[in-house]
């Protein structure tokens, strides 16, 4: 049986891209997931679900966040993450044109 899923508070839901893992740089070469940065890396990923407190993160946003704080949760065998607005780094989204570059850093 599959129950909605309902957010709560300025929770957000956002579906793990799988395709953060690996890179490619300007040359043309692979980097796998694995390798290490010297410094952290930011993940984009879309916008699934948004609590009620959430003000600035609307469902079907890409937002950029550290993937190294989040919590996994599996639903109906996909992999999603939960994290509070506040752990949100930017917002890309259409609604945001008019003016502005689109994201809020």
């Amino acid at each position: 049986m599959s129950a909605p899923i309902k957010m709560l508070h300025d929770r957000v839901l956002v579906e793990v891209d799988e395709e953060a893992g690996e890179r490619r740089s300007s040359g043309g070469i692979v980097i796998p997931a694995t390798a290490a940065m010297g410094a952290r890396r930011l993940a984009w990923s879309r916008v699934i679900a948004v609590g009620p407190h959430a003000r600035a993160v609307e469902a079907g946003d890409r937002v950029l966040f550290d993937p190294e704080d989040k919590a996994e949760v599996e639903v109906h065998g996909e992999v999603y993450v939960v994290m509070r607005e506040r752990d949100i780094h930017a917002v890309a989204a259409e609604r945001l044109e008019g003016g502005s570059t689109g994201l809020y850093l």
